[in-house]
Order: C-alpha cells, then sequence, then structure tokens
C-alpha cells in the first residue's frame, strides 16, 4: 500500500505540471529558420527564449535539412519543450519553394514526434488573426504585439523569431486547456479584456 504523503506529493506534481507547460514555436525556412520558447503557467504566458538557425545558401538541400533536424533536437534536449506549434508553408510561394520549405517543416516535426512531443500546425493567416485580429498584419505589426504581449525590453534581431514566438502564443491562445477552456483571445484588445493587469 503507498502511503498517503507520497500519494499527495505524487498528486500535487501532477497538478503542478498541469499547470504549467513550455511550447515551442517554429517558423521554418531552409536558409533562416526562427524558433522561440514560452512557459504557460497559471494562465500567464512567459518568454523563455528565441533565436535563428542559419544555413549557408550555398549548402546542399539535404546538408541544410541535416542542420535543421539537428539543431531543433538540441533545443528541444535544452528546454523540454511539452508541446511544438509550426507554421504550415505559405501556398503563395513557387512550386520548388514550397516543396523545400515542406521538407524543412516535415524535419522540425519528425525532431520533435522522435522526443514524444505532439506537434500542431498553423496557418500564417491563423497565427496573424490570433496575435493581432488581423489575418493580413504585417511581420512589424506581428512583432510589435508580440513584445507587448511578452514584455520584451526589445525586439529579437531577426522577424523569423517573433514569428516562431508567434506561432507559440498562437498555439496556446488556440488550445487553452486550463481554467479559461474554450476561451481564445482575437488580438491585444480582447487580450487586455481578460488580463486587465496587463495594461500600461
Amino acid at each position: 500500500m503507498i502511503p498517503i504523503a507520497i500519494e499527495t506529493a505524487a498528486f500535487s506534481l501532477h497538478l503542478h505540471r498541469m499547470s504549467e507547460k513550455i511550447i515551442l514555436g517554429i517558423d521554418p525556412g531552409t536558409v533562416v529558420l526562427g524558433y522561440g520558447l514560452i512557459r504557460v503557467k497559471k494562465q500567464k504566458v512567459e518568454y523563455i527564449h528565441c533565436d535563428v538557425i542559419k544555413m549557408g545558401s550555398d549548402e546542399e538541400h539535404t546538408v541544410r535539412l541535416k542542420t535543421i533536424f539537428e539543431s531543433i533536437t538540441k533545443v528541444i534536449e535544452e528546454y523540454c519543450p511539452d508541446e511544438l506549434a509550426i507554421e504550415a508553408p505559405f501556398f503563395g510561394k513557387n512550386v520548388q519553394s514550397m516543396l523545400k520549405l515542406g521538407r524543412a517543416q516535415g524535419v522540425c516535426m519528425a525532431a520533435a514526434l522522435n522526443k514524444g512531443i505532439p506537434v500542431a500546425e498553423y496557418s500564417p493567416r491563423k497565427i496573424k488573426q490570433s496575435i493581432t485580429g488581423n489575418g493580413n498584419a504585417s511581420k512589424e505589426q506581428l512583432a510589435a504585439m508580440i513584445q507587448r504581449l511578452l514584455d520584451l525590453k526589445k525586439l529579437p534581431k531577426y522577424f523569423d523569431s517573433t514569428d516562431a514566438l508567434g506561432v507559440a502564443v498562437c498555439h496556446h491562445f488556440q488550445n487553452n486547456t486550463h481554467s479559461q477552456v474554450g476561451k481564445k483571445h482575437n488580438g491585444w484588445k480582447a487580450f487586455l479584456v481578460e488580463n486587465p493587469e496587463r495594461k500600461g
């Protein structure tokens, strides 16, 4: 028979893990790939880290895919995300570009699935709509909203990084399984209505 104290401690740990999770967002690319991590803790979204993975434009495509897989695997091993969210390829690109971008996306997904991490995919329009309330928002507008939402002192150097953070935040908004089940934020104004402490 398991002692009550041990059962209670295990249950408390379970609740802690349920109330906190780390989301890895990825903006796939074959020359520059952006990634960003956020922590969701009791409905509060916190910034952890973001960066880009650069590959030589003159490298063979297969070499770049290997670099992406190894780099994302290292990020996963370092930050131990609970979930991965990734941007889907934009259909306006030419066929060759879409094919290469799709491969990069697939490699990222494979790296996550190889570690047992669930994967979600969102269209560029869905991400922009979720963060800014405008599906046609510019990268600058998305970056500005991300800066405010995550209380960043300054913007990252690359839009690929803020795009990746946007994917992660979008995933949180669309899959909020905590106390506010079913609620979704449609931009900064809606977010402030439900989080008045974030004003100012």
